[in-house]
């Protein structure tokens, strides 16, 4: 089967020689096809994107192999790693990975769960809202989060009858949703980046992308409702489909060793050890926008002031400053209580090794991205869409396409590498000076990519929620999939199609939320209807 795999990106690659000795205008559309189907068939974000730069660089090269190798390094690898906000990126992802690994070590989040629940006999709702809070909490990392909620809330849903299927459920849904909306997370400097590569591709230099991001997150429709299902389920105790059967037949029982371990550490760790890492993080960050990009005078403070100082100060390098002081506080904060495992200098620098390969897929993608740039890509597809599509269809259009490519590949990051440096510019070219089109291009980029990663069998965070949860990924996948399909469909009709025709983005939230309240009793109605006529 992997020789299979391999042959194929290998008949890619010998078709990307082919093409490139033709004129055709849709050749530059090939990088991006050769980065998706590669991603698909390798099942490696950072390998099928590298091979997507190199398709381009032949092309550009016009199929002369010793020609486009040094091209490779010489016009896109090294002036990415030259620029500037490149570099503030890749630091800030990496000491954010390190601010991560000492939250997790140092017991904090296992004092916040046990504050919560309050030490006495808990309820299947607590602890599956449990499970939901402190993935909100963990809203500084999709990963992390999964690993952390998922082994931290287990023991708890056991002993109390939730399944395992439930709980990788909740674990998994507010992983990669919180972070792709959290304003900081490890999320937030690809996203970032990528925003700021879309703009380029339409020959803009002069953006603030921190602030676009700001204007996008109430659009990110599939994350907010996605959010809002669970507090929904877990309210009204809705299993639909493959999930009822779960919960049914839930016959798991705690392990009694793992619940002496927990009886061990229960007195370890304080919730203030991740309280005041985290304040330092968000207050870090939204002082530094302000002082960096303030014009004149600090005070008097004024919200109109604040929202332009965001939008011109430099966010990269605010990014760097504030995670700098947060990992200094979260590593003072935390340094007995690790220190009585491990080393607290070993954890940081484990943590910072974690994201290295994120770090690599985000050097990957500027290198696809500025090939694309090179071959006029955007271009190409801004002349093929016009006239060819409305322009309020475009953000739903966008996200099923991110949707498609996601669940497909399993990877958000590559999605959102792929998608993000070819649908900004054809929305710029669909409805010229249409900001608000812009940003719902954006959020439906990042709900598209979210899906996959939230779902996707392939997706690592698919698979760490399921693994935390001591459940098989293919169990997982399957009782998940019919609530992800709802949030998703909700997102279309209720949300990305109305904003791309102009309705404001608050009352697609507030039209999708009230479908998603009564959807249950709607999913019951018609059940019982289907039943009677059965």
């Amino acid at each position: 089967m992997m020789n299979a795999r391999i042959s194929t990106v290998l008949a890619l690659i010998a078709l990307t020689f082919a093409i490139a000795l033709t004129d055709i205008g849709a050749r530059s559309l090939w990088p991006s096809i050769v980065a998706v189907v590669s991603v698909l068939l390798l099942r490696s974000a950072l390998s099928g994107l590298l091979i997507g730069a190199g398709a381009g660089v032949v092309l550009l090269a016009d199929g002369n192999p010793i020609k486009a190798f040094p091209a490779f390094f010489s016009d896109h690898l090294i002036p990415a790693l030259e620029s500037e906000w490149n570099v503030s990126v890749l630091i800030f992802t990496l000491l954010l990975g390190g601010f991560a690994a000492l939250l997790e070590h140092g017991k904090g989040f296992d004092a916040i769960l046990r504050n919560w629940l309050g030490g006495g006999s808990a309820s299947g709702q607590r602890v599956q809202f449990s499970a939901y809070f402190m993935g909100l909490v963990c809203f500084f990392d999709g990963l992390a989060s999964s690993l952390l909620t998922g082994k931290a809330i287990r023991p708890l849903a056991d002993r109390v009858g939730v399944s395992r299927a439930k709980l990788a459920y909740i674990v998994d849904s507010t992983s990669s949703a919180v972070a792709c909306v959290a304003i900081m997370s490890t999320w937030i400097a690809y996203q970032l980046s990528m925003i700021r590569e879309g703009y380029a591709q339409a020959g803009i230099d002069d953006v603030q992308p921190f602030s676009i991001f700001v204007t996008s997150i109430p659009m990110n429709y599939y994350c907010w409702f996605t959010l809002l299902l669970l507090v929904v389920v877990i309210r009204g105790n809705w299993n639909p489909g493959p999930m009822e059967q779960a919960e049914r037949f839930c016959h798991n029982v705690v392990d009694s060793a793992e619940s002496s371990k927990n009886n061990e550490t229960k007195n370890e760790g304080s919730a203030w050890q991740v309280i005041i890492p985290l304040a330092a993080l968000m207050i870090s960050l939204l002082l530094g926008l302000y002082l960096n990009g303030v014009k004149g005078d600090v005070w008097p403070f004024s919200l109109d002031k604040a929202k332009q100082a965001f939008g011109d100060a430099k966010s990269n390098l605010v990014l760097v400053y504030s995670s700098a002081i947060a990992c200094i506080v979260a590593f003072v904060m935390n340094y007995h209580s690790i220190r009585a495992h491990e080393r607290p200098a070993a954890v940081f620098t484990l943590g910072m090794q974690r994201f290295f390969g994120p770090c690599l897929i985000l050097v990957a993608a500027w290198c696809l991205s500025s090939t694309l740039g090179k071959l006029e890509a955007s271009k190409y597809l801004s002349s093929l869409l016009s006239g060819n599509m409305a322009a309020g269809l475009f953000p739903a259009a966008v996200f099923l396409l991110g949707v498609m490519i996601s669940f497909t590949t399993g990877t958000s990051w590559g999605t959102m590498g792929v998608l993000m440096p070819l649908a900004l510019p054809a929305a710029f070219a669909l409805a010229p000076g249409n900001e608000s089109l812009v940003a719902a291009t954006v959020a439906a980029v990042f709900s598209g990519a979210v899906f996959g990663d939230h779902c996707s069998p392939l997706s690592d965070t698919t698979i760490v929620s399921a693994m935390a949860c001591d459940l098989e990924p293919v169990e997982h996948v399957r009782t998940q999939i019919p609530y992800a399909v709802a949030a998703a469909l909700i997102a279309t009709f209720l949300g990305f199609i109305p904003l791309g025709f102009g309705m404001p983005p608050l009352v697609g939230l507030a039209i999708g939320g009230i479908l998603i309240i009564f959807l249950p009793a709607l999913h019951g109605r018609f059940g019982q209807r289907r039943t009677d006529h059965g």
